[in-house]
């Protein structure tokens, strides 16, 4: 199928916003862009009709709009599994004292669809709608720990091993050992690999047809959470899973097979 250029252009235009840049002024758009000045401006004008870019009056940066929260609100309410998942997040949040965080898998990442921050956290990476490596991540390693051999070949073709930390898997054949010991163990620790001091759990959460479709976990920071605790914190998050996944039909479908 044809690209349309002014839509892909439209789109790439949305992706240049993000944490560090959260007003562009149009010259800095038309560089990034490498295109002239005034078929950004006709581009950033139309989407500023919509809704999807505003501008600051103050300084005349151009920033995100809100009918992107507005569109991206009816995508997250429409993930069951966000709905069913809340409560338990709350509560493990209240029980632990930690951050408590919802990951689906997106393309070749997991994107954190809700989280609770817990009273005794201080772990500021995360945020709902961020997206967070899967060779890094307990969630990451959740999510596709499960996939068939063909799935996971796509997604580590030409995958990118970012070195976080000096403990992060940097190579393919580490990656997948590293996998073989989560669908072992049934569950996944990210031990300081995506940042330094942080210690993550993460458990899948399984649907109908025996399909892992999202991942839940605990965010510690190891200062604070020695391994003990983290056990009875594991204990608590297995136990959520299960019930979240029998919510999913996960019960049901392994009492057909």
């Amino acid at each position: 199928m044809p690209i349309i250029q002014a839509v892909e252009r439209a789109l790439k235009i949305l992706d240049l916003f993000d944490e560090q840049d959260q007003e562009l002024k149009i010259t800095d758009i038309s560089a990034r862009m490498q295109l002239h000045k005034s078929t950004v401006h006709s581009l950033l004008k139309t989407l500023q009709m919509y809704g999807y870019i505003d501008q600051n009056p103050e300084n005349g940066r151009y920033r995100l709009g809100m009918k992107l929260f507005e569109r991206g609100n009816f995508v997250i309410h429409g993930l069951d599994i966000r709905k069913v998942a809340k409560r338990y997040l709350v509560d493990l949040s209240m029980k632990t004292g930690q951050t408590t965080h919802l990951v689906i898998m997106d393309g070749k990442e997991g994107v954190y669809i809700d989280k609770v921050e817990g009273p005794l956290a201080t772990i500021l990476y995360s945020r709902i709608g961020r997206r967070i490596p899967v060779h890094s991540s307990g969630v990451g390693k959740v999510l596709v720990a499960w996939k068939s051999e063909k799935e996971l070949s796509g997604i580590l073709a030409g995958y990118h091993y970012a070195a976080h930390t000096s403990k992060t898997i940097t190579n393919e054949q580490d990656f997948r050992s590293e996998l073989a010991k989560v669908r072992q163990q049934g569950y996944a620790i990210d031990n300081q690999e995506n940042e330094p001091g942080v210690r993550c759990i993460a458990v899948p959460i399984w649907n109908h047809s025996g399909q892992v479709i999202a991942a839940v976990s605990i965010s510690t920071l190891v200062s604070r959470v020695d391994d003990r605790e983290l056990e009875h914190f594991l204990h608590l998050l297995k136990e959520a899973a299960e019930e979240m996944s029998e919510q999913m039909g996960y019960g049901i479908a392994m009492r057909n097979l």
